[in-house]
Parts: structure tokens; C-alpha cells; sequence
């Protein structure tokens, strides 16, 4: 059976071939470099977009690809995806798992973190009434629901604590420790790697060795860092996490990941009983429907493309990107940004992703009218995103294609509306 998946066109062949090698010193701030991954995109300049987290624009060569499947599953339809569906799916769950760093069995594509996400939560079945959940005021909304709805699911009792302002590491597994301390019943624990709001980086892997030693499990909300930060799955320390694969990978709208440890499928129920697998199947776990085929079959060339700029190579540009607006506005006054400056290599808890607010401002309305000046002014376009207790913020979310102009006319921007915000 021939792999389907190996099809390359030869847009991709010549896209990719184009870019050259990495440098081998100032990697994140070398601009011929960077220049040259900014032509995998094909994007928008009506303004400089600087929202990117909602999901990640793929680079033409991945494109290309994705326009090959759409022409032949429509085209061939069932013709081809009955006899070869089992073929390529599997393939490609290899594919990623490789990518991931972890083990087939482990894994399973869904559409997106979302759904990912709540299968664990709503299927976590080592809970027994009276028994706590822990979440905190940073994690996606949707999972705050969830963990809340938990009281009605299992009858325990959730528990939201409040990550400090300004954070820092220490003070985060404090906030942490605290918590299991004073809830001793705690039996499992959501985290976001990366907040989807602000952008801090939790060091999950520590708070995952803290919850564990405690008697807890614990649920990784991976969407924002696979792809953003450098890691392997495993290295999360936790046994479970669901991911997107259409925000920092690069993949076509429609593609996510459950991961469940080895070890650990028997804690999460058959998605609504799920019979089409086995019962010690990560794949009965959730269930999808007909996903958009050509999205799926298009996940090598983004894991492709990714493999070649490289994560280590992309975490460190982000972060570049954020550094040169962020700490020049952390010295504005009135500005708030909401990542620390730590950017050591091992305990860094900023990103590509940071967000701010002026004069602590923590309305939608008076984040929104920021979010309006910076585009209708200096035209750069940002988005207002609740999250933390303190109140809702301004996000900043720069891609590979960003420049640092782009980030110097966002910093523009600031210093102007802190001026004139005194």
C-alpha cells in the first residue's frame, strides 16, 4: 500500500528547498534570516497584525498541500477515502506521535484543543463526591466551566485560586502549594502551559511533581505552547494534555490532539461509551465524526515545515518579538504587562504571547478602546481577552512573519496612549 502521505507538490519541494540555513549565532534577532521564513507566508499588510493566537496562518508550501487534499477528497470522495482511511489515519497518528515525542498509543487527533480538553475533564473518573478540583483564574473559559461543572458531574468540590500580579516563579508554586495544602482532598488540577490571555508560562512540569506527591492528577491545557515553546509532550510531566495543532504548527483550521500517558486510559471514561474502540484505547476516548479530511492529511507537511525552521528557532524569535516591545512598555508609565522579564532559558514564564494594560485599566471597554487606537492610529491590530480575577487585558500575539517594525510601531502606539492617558 502505497504512503499517501509522503505526496509532496512541487510548490512545497521548491518552498521549502528556498529557505536557507538556520545561522548558528544570534539566531532570534538575525533579520536576513527571518526575512526569508517570512516568504513561506503569503498575508494580509492592510494592518499589522499582532493576533495571532487565535489560530496560526499557514505558510504557502503547507497551503499548496492542503489545496492538493481538498481537490482530491472531493474529487475521489469515498472512492478513496473508504478503501485507504484506516491507512492514512493511522500514518498519520505515527506521524505526530513522533513529532510529540511520545508513543502511539498515547495520542489521538481531534479537531482542536477545545474538544481535547473537555473529554478529559468530563471523562476524569477518579473523583468521588466531596473530593476537590483545582483551577485557577487564568485557564480558558470553557474549562473553567467545565471544572466548575464537575460539582454536578462527580459531586466534588471546585476550587479557583488566583495566580499573583506581578507573577513570578516562586510566588506561582506557592500560590500552588498553598492550595493542595489547605484542600488535602485535591484530586486533579487543570493548568495552562501558556494562557491564552496573558501569555504567562506555568511550570507545569514542577506544579505536575507537586500535584502528584499530593495525590493528584493533573489536566495540561497545551493550546497555546506546542509549537510556541520547545518541548516534548512528556516532558509536561503529566498525564494528560490536549493540544492545537492549528495555532503555533501551522496546520490547515481543524486540528487538535488528546494525549493520555500510558498507564493512565482507564482514568478517563469511554466518550459516551464509546464501542468503536477497545476499552483500554486512547481512541474511545473522544470521538470526532467525519473530521475535514484535508485538513488531517495535510499535518505532515505542516509538521514538516515546522521540523525545518525548528521549535527551539521559533520559541526564541517569539520571545525576541515580545522582548523588543514589552520591556521598553514595562518602563512606560501607567503600562502593566503581564509576563514577567525572566527570559532565561529553563524558568522563563513569558512567550511569543504577552498582554498589557494602561494605568490599570481592567474594563473591556477601556481595553477595547485601546485595542481601537492602536489599529485606527498606528495600525496595528491587537484583541481584547478576559481571563485573570484582576479584569480583562490587552493581548499581543506576534507570528514567524512578524517584524521587529511591527513591534517598534506597536511600542509607538503605547508610549503614545500612555502619554496621553496620565
Amino acid at each position: 500500500m502505497p504512503d499517501f502521505l509522503d505526496y509532496r507538490t512541487p510548490q512545497f519541494e521548491a518552498a521549502l528547498a528556498a529557505l536557507p540555513a538556520a545561522p548558528t549565532t544570534n539566531l532570534a534577532v538575525d533579520e536576513a534570516y527571518w526575512h526569508a521564513v517570512r516568504g513561506l507566508w503569503h498575508h494580509s499588510d492592510a494592518l499589522i497584525n499582532l493576533e495571532n493566537g487565535f489560530w496560526g496562518a499557514m505558510t504557502e508550501p503547507v497551503k499548496a498541500m492542503f489545496q492538493h487534499w481538498t481537490e482530491r477528497v472531493n474529487r475521489e470522495t469515498t472512492l478513496f477515502i473508504r478503501p485507504h482511511l484506516m491507512t492514512l489515519y493511522q500514518g498519520l497518528r505515527e506521524r505526530l506521535a513522533a513529532a510529540m515525542g511520545c508513543a502511539v498509543e498515547e495520542i489521538e487527533l481531534t479537531r482542536n484543543a477545545t474538544e481535547a480538553l473537555l473529554a478529559l475533564i468530563s471523562g476524569y473518573n477518579r473523583l468521588a463526591p466531596g473530593d476537590t478540583v483545582l483551577y485557577s483564574d487564568l485557564e480558558y473559559p470553557c474549562g473553567k466551566d467545565a471544572m466548575e461543572w464537575l460539582r454536578e458531574r462527580r459531586g466534588v468540590t471546585p476550587v479557583r485560586i488566583v495566580i499573583p500580579e506581578p507573577a513570578t516563579r516562586e510566588a506561582v508554586l506557592e500560590t500552588y502549594s498553598k492550595a493542595l495544602r489547605e484542600h488535602p482532598r485535591t484530586r486533579l488540577v487543570l493548568l495552562s502551559h501558556v494562557c491564552f490571555a496573558t501569555g504567562l508560562v506555568l511550570p507545569v512540569a514542577d506544579i505536575s511533581a507537586m500535584a502528584k506527591d499530593a495525590g493528584a492528577d493533573v489536566i495540561v491545557d497545551a493550546a497555546h505552547s506546542w509549537g510556541q515553546l520547545d518541548f516534548d509532550v512528556p516532558d509536561l510531566n503529566a498525564p494528560f494534555a490536549a493540544l492545537n495543532l492549528h495555532k503555533w504548527i501551522g496546520a490547515p483550521l481543524g486540528c487538535g490532539a488528546i494525549y493520555i500517558r500510558r498507564g493512565h486510559v482507564a482514568s478517563i471514561d469511554p466518550y459516551f461509551g464509546d464501542r468503536t474502540w477497545p476499552a483500554d484505547d486512547i481512541r474511545a476516548r473522544v470521538h470526532t465524526g467525519s473530521p475535514n479530511f484535508a485538513a488531517w492529511f495535510t499535518l505532515p507537511a505542516a509538521l514538516d515545515v515546522h521540523r525545518r525552521i525548528g521549535a527551539k528557532a521559533k520559541e526564541m524569535r517569539l520571545r525576541a518579538l515580545r522582548d523588543a516591545w514589552a520591556e521598553p512598555a514595562r518602563a512606560l508609565p501607567g503600562v502593566q504587562i503581564m509576563t514577567p522579564a525572566d527570559a532565561s532559558t529553563n524558568s522563563s514564564m513569558s512567550a511569543g504571547i504577552t498582554a498589557f494594560r494602561l494605568n490599570g485599566r481592567a474594563t473591556k471597554d477601556a481595553c477595547d478602546a485601546i485595542v481601537a487606537a492602536l489599529r485606527e492610529r498606528f495600525g496595528v491590530f491587537t484583541v481584547t481577552r478576559p481571563g485573570p480575577d484582576s479584569g480583562e487585558v490587552v493581548r499581543v500575539t506576534p507570528a514567524l512573519f512578524s517584524t521587529m517594525s511591527d513591534a517598534a510601531r506597536l511600542l509607538e502606539g503605547i508610549e503614545t496612549l500612555s502619554r496621553e492617558s496620565k
